[in-house]
């Protein structure tokens, strides 16, 4: 991680005429590749760029190398948590050749990305982040190129919004690092194939959703246990569903757009299993979900499967540029844990589970607002299921659901509950609201189609 952080202050002032600080972190991240089969290209690539010379091939190995260094923290964090959970961990399937790509897109992406590094991150304004909009454009409309395309297009976006950047007061130097290196390695021909895909028939039990929310879109990520019908060891999967949305649909509201793309949701509100049939599904655990393989099941408690079949369920591979620290998101059931208190800086509690006399912290900011579960639930707790992630240098848990007890009664809360529909007031108010800011938006598009 020193080394990345120090190619990351590199990309700060920008590489175009490099000032010896630079040059040091350039010669630290060749050092830290020096035994493998990238030492030589990362070596020329580091000696070009500290003379100011290097070319859009030179950028690539740079990023290649601050990659592989990534790649190597996320696996050994995995091995760790493997150790903790005793799980055992899927192998990594090679990915099917690609498709051709049109290669003077993939060029003209790259040399943007070039035109970037040489002027840094201080050095960037309006006409340096501009020249994205013309290759995204193009690359739209293309499938293949699409998951490039996304990138750079909200990439350059953000850099927009913060130009010029002399006047930064402070540099995000570790997420842009991150945009640049994986967009200018998705600028190679085949980076970006998809994984190869089979089928899943059997029984899926979800354990919890975690829902993302930004200003123009929203992403349900349903976990669950798969168990195969051939009897074979059970597995740990992952079922999305993404839309757009407009900015004015928050909290529950968010639902009423997911929920017709993917019946899953009703089974997690329910708290029902999902028989599958032939549901495609990527060697990364991926289920490509489609509602004409999957029917409603029978009752599952979440709880009860993440006591009972989620300590026998085999870990999901990590795609080869999916492996970073930041992708950790471990399923994990935790109880017979003390919970810590302190007040934060701004007000508010931070939590902290101390599990086996090691502190673990609470994530609490991931939990949505379009669901019941909240801080003061999670704070008194007995249990939990979670998502074990690894966030500046530590490991926290992202609450799903918990097991606690209000008036007297054990209750168990999910931050998904909502996912399929409710009679909670709040919640019936806040998808009112967002149905009404739907249908004025759809009327207002329907005139200026028809105009």
């Amino acid at each position: 991680m020193t080394a990345v952080d120090a190619f990351d202050r590199a990309l700060v002032a920008g590489l175009l005429r490099p000032q010896p600080v630079q040059v040091a972190g350039l010669t630290e991240l060749a050092h830290s590749v020096a035994g493998t089969p990238l030492a030589s290209r990362v070596s020329e690539a580091a000696e070009k760029a500290a003379s100011g010379v290097a070319s859009e091939d030179h950028f690539v190995a740079l990023a290649a190398a601050r990659t592989a260094l990534l790649g190597s923290v996320h696996d050994a964090l995995a091995s760790r948590l493997d150790e903790v959970t005793g799980r055992t961990r899927g192998e990594v399937t090679p990915p099917a050749p690609a498709e051709r790509q049109a290669a003077n897109l993939l060029a003209a992406a790259r040399s943007w990305l070039s035109d970037l590094a040489r002027a840094g991150w201080q050095g960037i304004d309006h006409e340096v982040v501009s020249g994205a909009a013309q290759v995204v454009s193009a690359m739209l409309p293309d499938p293949a190129l699409r998951r490039l395309a996304t990138l750079l297009d909200g990439f350059s976006a953000e850099l927009a919004a913060s130009c010029p950047g002399a006047t930064l007061e402070r540099i995000p130097a570790r997420r842009w690092g991150d945009l640049w290196s994986r967009a200018m390695l998705l600028t190679l021909p085949g980076a970006a194939a998809a994984p190869p895909t089979g089928t899943a028939t059997g029984r899926l039990l979800p354990l919890g959703v975690d829902l993302q929310e930004h200003a123009t879109s929203a992403q349900a990520q349903v976990h669950a246990v798969f168990e195969p019908a051939d009897g074979t060891a059970p597995q740990l999967v992952r079922a999305c569903v993404s839309v757009p949305k407009p900015d004015t649909v928050v909290g529950a509201g968010v639902w009423q757009l997911l929920r017709p793309h993917m019946s899953l949701l009703a089974a997690v509100s329910e708290g029902r299993s999902m028989g599958l049939t032939g549901m495609p599904v990527t060697a990364e655990g991926d289920l490509v979900w489609s509602d004409e393989h999957a029917r409603p099941g029978e009752p599952a408690d979440a709880f009860v499967t993440a006591r009972v079949a989620l300590p026998t369920a085999t870990d999901t591979a990590t795609a080869p540029l999916d492996r970073h620290p930041a992708r950790i998101a471990l399923p994990v059931f935790l109880e017979g844990y003390t919970i810590d208190k302190d007040k934060g800086a701004h007000g508010g509690n931070i939590l902290t589970f101390t599990v086996a006399g090691q502190p673990l912290a609470v994530d609490t900011d991931r939990i949505p607002a379009a669901g019941p579960l909240t801080p003061e639930a999670v704070a008194g707790s007995s249990a939990c299921i979670g998502l074990l992630r690894w966030d500046a240098g530590r490991y926290r848990v992202q609450p799903l659901a918990v097991e606690t007890t209000v008036r007297k009664k054990a209750l168990a809360i999910h931050a998904g509950a909502w996912a399929g529909g409710t009679t909670d007031k709040a919640a019936v108010k806040a998808e009112k609201a967002a149905t009404d800011a739907v249908t004025v938006l759809r009327e207002r598009a329907g005139r200026l189609l028809r105009k």
